[in-house]
């Protein structure tokens, strides 16, 4: 039927022929619509509601011809129209009171869509409305209502344009990660001849990886994945470095079905470098997806753990958007038509700038290749405090055992009650303590390591040979607090920034007089982190405690402030009696080792059973401060003191 204009209602004849006289004298004349409980606002307001929740039962609808249209319909239209954004309606906000020229009323309306990646496209849009029977007001519905460029059939489409990553920089500001060859290890179905024994071949051969792969290859669906895929497709398994590949090519290329793709893939200069402090960047898993719908599809990449996590909204930057318009084709696929109605241009991220130094970083992940142990390598520079390596052998992936461990520091730590008794005046260094076999506190016996006893000897030999009674006799002259204040002044226990997760200590204070004296050589309740000993080493080589440093850019906000300068005398004691740890004590193994070395080793109980011990050594050679962890590692001398050698000899010496 044709659409028909009937006049504006009025009250009262007076006021129907006044609007009549004012039409007539009044040529292409525009009304503010009324705001009384009848005007064409109120239906506007209904629609704006009506579209965003779905229903529309309460607004009146025609077409442009003036024909009724069943809500239903409008709202499938509007659903359709939407497309890829239906998912998250719009904003829809009137912009004023609606204008009437003649029978018609026209609502402006902003239309504000929320996009990913907290991005907002907002445009205007006008609403005509006309007044039916009863003189109620309609909607008069097309698809430009949505949006001026689209017509019947069209759809909101969304593409995404992946920005650049942004890379992890090391201490020279080049890039951690670069690109780098790789081969695709795949199966085709149709050739393979035997699936369990292929699955059973490929699963020794990657096992068989030096040094090993961190988590395993995972084969587990692999016949499943075959048996689903095309006859003819690549299956990939793994893709592996190609030096791994070059490992392990005698037992898989020939084996039937298998496939090899040439390829490069950003990577670290090796597999174990930095793994747990840089984190990897990997394809959207299920929970990222799940966690972050307005921020990750599947396909794009995501920093998992480590740096590459914390920091991933800086260094992935935002995806460019463009809304475009889209309409079905055959077979009910859509195609764009090329009309972009809204454009956001990919942002790159920012990069990261590390203090990571890549030979010394080497040099780490070298000297713990072939420990079987969890364990872990930090290396800090002297001068300025600079983590110049954070390695971490076998362990579960992404476990940061070089920051995070929470472990005693056993023998390490005479070092800070060496500093506290000498800032006390309690001992010198030749000044005679006696290095009994057993030493009993409160019905505590204490022991050294193989029951061994140097009688009444200069206390710089009870440190050099690491004489656990000597150390539980003095623990008295330390007083309650006096440990821990020896330790906070070497920056353990303090509130460190590095920009990510790291244990600063905690020293044991107060306490039994058993209890003092197991903690004077760092049993009891004291716990720390290699990062946390490598910073007091540090601080004893530098003469004052200078927060471990990770992150030059961005750089952490809440930096602790650096400590007082220790006492000349004590510290210049403490460095000669860890300088004889090398050339006459417990780690004499490292008296060849190029250049002037200090240390101290220790072994540290974990549980009840004095068998049962961590390894550790600390010390440092010019300006590179390190300690070495291995969990369970026995003998400091049989497993700490060859990694350290393995690092120093390996690290270079300018």
């Amino acid at each position: 039927m044709p659409l028909s204009y009937p006049r504006p209602h009025r009250p009262n004849p007076t006021g129907r022929l006044v609007a009549a006289l004012t039409t007539a004298l009044l040529t292409a004349s525009v009304l503010v619509g009324c705001s009384g409980e009848d005007g064409p606002q109120r239906t506007v307001d209904a629609f704006l509601a009506g579209w965003r929740s779905g229903d529309l039962q309460a607004v009146g609808l025609i077409d442009p011809t003036g024909t009724k249209l069943p809500s239903a319909e409008v709202t499938r239209e509007i659903k359709e129209l939407s497309g890829e954004l239906a998912a998250t309606p719009p904003t829809l906000t009137r912009r004023g009171e609606p204008k009437l020229t003649a029978d018609i009323a026209t609502a402006t309306v902003q239309v504000e869509w929320n996009l990913p990646g907290q991005t907002r496209w907002a445009y205007d849009r006008e609403v005509r409305l006309a007044q039916g029977d009863g003189d109620q007001w309609q909607v008069i519905w097309e698809p430009r209502v949505v949006h001026e460029q689209l017509t019947k059939g069209d759809r909101l489409g969304l593409r995404r344009d992946a920005s650049a990553r942004a890379g992890v920089l090391d201490a020279a500001g080049q890039p951690i990660v670069a690109s780098r060859p790789v081969v695709r290890v795949g199966v085709q179905p149709n050739e393979v001849a035997d699936l369990k024994k292929l699955v059973k071949d490929l699963g020794a051969a990657f096992k068989a990886i030096r040094p090993a792969l961190i988590p395993g290859v995972d084969l587990t669906d692999l016949p499943e994945r075959v048996a689903k895929a095309d006859p003819g497709a690549f299956v990939e398994v793994v893709s592996l470095r190609q030096e791994a590949y070059l490992q392990i090519k005698p037992r898989i290329y020939d084996l039937s079905g298998t496939k090899f793709i040439a390829d490069k893939i950003d990577l670290a200069p090796t597999r174990e470098f930095a793994r747990a402090v840089l984190g990897t960047v990997d394809q959207a898993q299920a929970d990222d997806l799940t966690a972050h719908p307005d921020r990750y599809v599947a396909g794009d990449l995501v920093g998992h753990g480590g740096l590459q996590g914390r920091y991933d909204e800086r260094l992935r930057g935002a995806p460019g958007l463009t809304v475009v318009v889209e309409r079905p084709v055959e077979g009910g696929k859509l195609e764009s038509t090329g009309t972009e109605l809204f454009r956001r241009e990919p942002q790159p991220g920012q990069a990261l700038k590390t203090t990571l130094d890549v030979a010394v970083q080497n040099a780490a992940d070298g000297a713990l290749r072939a420990e079987s142990r969890r364990s872990a390598l930090v290396a800090l520079r002297i001068s300025d405090g600079a983590v110049l390596a954070a390695s971490n052998g076998p362990g579960p992936a992404g476990e940061n055992l070089a920051f995070t461990a929470q472990v005693p520091p056993g023998s390490t730590f005479k070092m800070v009650s060496t500093l506290g008794l000498l800032d006390r005046g309690a001992v010198t260094l030749d000044g005679p303590v006696d290095c009994k076999k057993t030493f009993t506190v409160d019905g505590r016996s204490f022991k050294n390591s193989d029951n061994f006893e140097l009688g009444s000897v200069p206390f710089r030999t009870d440190f050099a040979k690491s004489c656990n009674t000597a150390f539980a006799s003095l623990a008295p002259k330390l007083g309650g607090d006096g440990l821990a204040a020896a330790g906070r002044s070497l920056g353990l226990e303090g509130q460190w920034d590095l920009g990510t997760d790291a244990f600063t200590g905690k020293v044991s204070t107060g306490g039994s007089r058993a209890e003092q004296a197991a903690a004077s050589f760092g049993q009891g309740t004291t716990l720390v982190s290699p990062l946390a000993m490598a910073g007091a080493t540090a601080a004893v080589a530098r003469g004052r405690f200078e927060q471990p440093k990770l992150l030059i850019d961005p750089a952490p906000a809440k930096s602790a402030p650096a400590g007082e300068q220790l006492k000349p005398e004590s510290v210049a004691a403490l460095r000669t009696m860890m300088r004889e740890v090398v050339t006459t004590g417990t780690g004499s193994a490292l008296k060849d080792v190029p250049g002037e070395v200090f240390g101290k080793t220790g072994t540290a109980e974990y549980d009840d059973n004095p068998a049962h011990t961590h390894a550790w050594f600390v010390g440092w050679r010019g300006d590179v401060a390190f300690a070495v962890f291995v969990e369970k590692g026995g003998a400091s001398t049989a497993s700490a003191v060859p990694i350290a050698e393995r690092f120093l000899r390996a690290l270079p010496t300018t």
